[in-house]
């Protein structure tokens, strides 16, 4: 397995993929810290299988694989899901959650169908379809990765241009808007950064794992700081090494998907935060938890042995 790792690094083209997958990573661990924070974490997931209708009607109408038309499928599918969402909480009595739940299966459900439908139609193209499933790196053009790599650096930029704005919507919204923020523009904003986060993923990690890689990294981060600007570089860094850990590790070993790799490694990651951050960790508070035990302890030893003396005291001033 080493060999095969350090022959990924001899390669000019696997070393494109590996920076594609890191860069991936990065991206959706910034923008997840938002969409975690504004308590939208089933909205990637929603989003991510509302994508695959349009992949595949993507493919339908051009009758190839082109990533940049799979893109512009997915992000029409997303945002047709995300309007969706929005018309059943608004002119129904059915709550945000179930909404959410309501329109990730029909979408996903009609996905199913399409990429169906396509395997049956006999057209060649449609050869390796099937991997926006689960993902697979090792199967994207260089072209692929540029175009993945672009559009994840330029989600980053966008965060680090408004960083301050969003940081406001997320937080407090009312007192944005008292600002005199355009807070509606701001959360379009976000919501559009989240689908292009997911849809860009979808080649790597695949459309039903991908909303994992924007979650993941982010409640990780939260582990280990209560600053947003700490907070959003971690799960920046936990992204970058879940996308690459996985994509090595799935090209490495044959037959293995990118995504539940991927998700793997961002699960230990998150597995990691939650035993051994400093300060919401599990190990930390067995640790705070014992210390207070103790202090307890010898507080109230120390309260018997003075309510024994001050007894012993008033003993002798009777005799």
């Amino acid at each position: 397995m080493l060999v095969s790792i350090l022959g990924w690094f001899s390669d000019p083209n696997m070393r494109w993929i590996l920076m594609g997958s890191l860069l991936l990573g990065l991206g959706s661990g910034v923008i997840g810290s938002f969409t975690f924070l504004r308590k939208q974490s089933l909205l990637g997931d929603a989003l991510a299988h509302a994508a695959l209708p349009g992949i595949c009607i993507a493919f339908m109408l051009s009758g190839v694989k082109s990533v940049g038309l799979f893109m512009i499928g997915a992000i029409l599918s997303g945002m047709l899901a995300t309007f969706g969402i929005h018309f059943v909480t608004r002119y129904s009595r059915i709550k945000q959650d179930a909404a959410l739940g309501i329109v990730l299966t029909v979408f996903f459900g009609i996905g199913v169908v399409l990429m169906t439908k396509i395997q049956h139609s006999g057209n060649g193209n449609q050869s390796g379809l099937d991997k926006y499933m689960f993902g697979q790196a090792a199967s994207m053009m260089l072209s692929d990765v540029y175009l993945m790599g672009a559009v994840s650096l330029a989600l980053v930029l966008v965060c680090l241009l408004f960083f301050k704005e969003f940081k406001l919507v997320s937080f407090d919204p009312g007192f944005a808007r008292g600002m005199g923020l355009k807070v509606g523009l701001y959360e379009q904003l976000l919501l559009l950064l989240t689908v292009v986060a997911v849809v860009v993923g979808i080649q790597a990690v695949g459309v039903v794992l991908v909303a994992a890689l924007l979650i993941t990294p982010a409640v990780a981060a939260r582990y280990w700081t209560d600053a947003l600007g700490v907070m959003v570089i971690l799960a920046g860094l936990f992204g970058a090494l879940s996308g690459v850990t996985g994509t090595l590790i799935s090209s490495t070993l044959s037959n293995l998907p990118t995504g539940p790799v991927t998700v793997l490694a961002a699960t230990a990651l998150f597995a990691v935060s939650l035993v051994f951050a400093p300060r919401r960790g599990l190990l930390a508070k067995w640790i705070r938890h014992r210390r207070t035990q103790k202090d307890v302890r010898e507080r109230l030893e120390i309260h018997t042995a003075t309510a024994t003396i001050s007894q012993h005291t008033a003993e002798k001033g009777a005799e």
